[in-house]
């Protein structure tokens, strides 16, 4: 009798210690960190299809996004896309000879040093003006300018538009699978 009681003692112990952990794991996945699988090229050669990272959803919840972020979105309904905020509320950006202008000056693109390099005959990224593709001559507050790294194969901000802020779920940068490619991207 004793030992049908403990039984039950230990049963119910572990049932409210799974039911716990079961809740935890669920806030943790809904309300702050997520897994998103990169679907495509358009990040290549940061992100390559099939990289599976954490999206930090919090970030936001108390701070904006940063220039040149790597950012989780909702496009559609049913389709996220992960590009890289480059432009924020209040900029000017231009594109011209393969050089990115923010308000005039010169922005340096490190990330895509490499990318460049291996192009031959063209640009990576073609001329192009905020006016020219939004009508607008400077990102208006709760908005970004995102755009791919592989700028030639890329739906971004150029095609979809600006992003409001409030469609950002979370900022990337940490991946964690496959094992070869694991660790921080920029």
């Amino acid at each position: 009798m004793e030992q049908t009681k403990n039984e039950k003692q230990a049963l119910w112990e572990w049932s409210k210690a799974i039911v716990i952990t079961l809740g935890i794991a669920l806030l943790i996945r809904y309300f702050l960190f997520a897994p998103i699988v990169v679907d495509g090229a358009s990040m290549n050669p940061t992100l390559e299809n099939g990289d599976r990272m954490i999206v930090n959803k919090i970030g936001y919840e108390v701070g904006e996004p940063d220039r040149f972020d790597i950012v989780v979105f909702h496009a559609s309904e049913k389709e996220n896309y992960i590009k890289r905020v480059i432009g924020l509320p209040g900029d000017r950006v231009d594109y011209k000879d393969d050089q990115l202008f923010i308000n005039g000056q010169v922005q340096p693109e490190p990330f895509l040093d490499s990318f460049k390099a291996e192009i031959t005959g063209g640009k990576l990224t073609g001329d192009f003006t905020l006016e020219e593709i939004t009508q607008m001559t400077v990102i208006p507050e709760g908005y970004v300018f995102v755009m791919g790294d592989n700028r030639r194969k890329s739906t971004d901000s150029r095609i979809i538009g600006l992003i409001s802020i409030e469609e950002i779920i979370g900022s990337t940068s940490v991946v964690f699978w496959p094992p070869n490619e694991m660790g921080l991207v920029k």
